[in-house]
């Protein structure tokens, strides 16, 4: 039986073992079994006050990677060689008073009518007096995507800790993203639009040097 210590061992060489690789080996794939789990752990993520903001678009179309890559200088070797790559997708009005909210108090947490109504105003007053999301859309937007990246964190962990590459990406136009995305029929952007990616595969060569972090004391501050 694994012990608590060796447990934690396993995390951290997990975490010293994942680095944001640039080019995978292209031969190589992830088992679908290896996928879901990576999925599975993005989908159980942590949201504010639960509302789940997020969509994960995987892309595996080499057409449509051809596209993404035109108008992604930071994932062009990733899009011509990962396993899988995944748009990760925020919800651009998830207000408290709105449809897709309303939907996930009622079919995914399952509270009852009555208690919906009971609670919106505490919402309101979190999304409003709290964090000041009503300024504009854009707020909405920004409010959503930061929950996409407890996802994609816990996703690449999690992959980290079973052997598989990844590298967080940033690095595209969003607007031309989202148009390509739109044409493409595949997402709704009057709904959602893209937030951050994320490439999946396995190394095609070791990092160049070692993994370099503040020291835990220039970071910490214990009051």
């Amino acid at each position: 039986m694994t012990t608590s210590r060796e447990k934690k061992q396993e995390i951290i060489d997990a975490f010293h073992f994942r680095h944001a690789t640039k080019s995978f080996d292209s031969s190589k794939k992830i088992a679908d079994s290896d996928f879901d789990f990576i999925l599975e752990t993005g989908r159980l993520s942590p949201s504010s006050v639960g509302y789940e903001p997020w969509k994960f678009l995987v892309v595996q179309s080499p057409e449509l990677r051809a596209k993404l890559k035109e108008v992604s200088s930071g994932a062009r070797g990733q899009l011509d060689t990962a396993s899988h790559f995944v748009v990760i997708l925020a919800h651009k009005n998830a207000r408290y008073d709105s449809d897709y909210v309303y939907n996930i108090h009622k079919n995914v947490k399952q509270i009852p009518e009555e208690m919906i109504q009971d609670i919106l105003p505490r919402y309101k007053a979190f999304q409003d007096d709290s964090q000041n999301l009503f300024e504009s859309e854009r707020s909405l937007f920004d409010w959503a995507s930061k929950q996409t990246y407890i996802a994609l964190a816990n996703m690449m962990t999690s992959a980290a800790q079973i052997g598989i590459d990844s590298c967080p990406i940033e690095g595209y136009l969003p607007n031309a993203v989202n148009n390509i995305l739109a044409d493409e029929g595949i997402v709704d952007t009057d709904t959602w639009n893209v937030s951050v990616m994320a490439a999946f595969g396995y190394r095609e060569t070791e990092p160049a040097r070692e993994k370099t972090r503040q020291p835990l004391n220039d970071i910490v501050k214990w009051v």
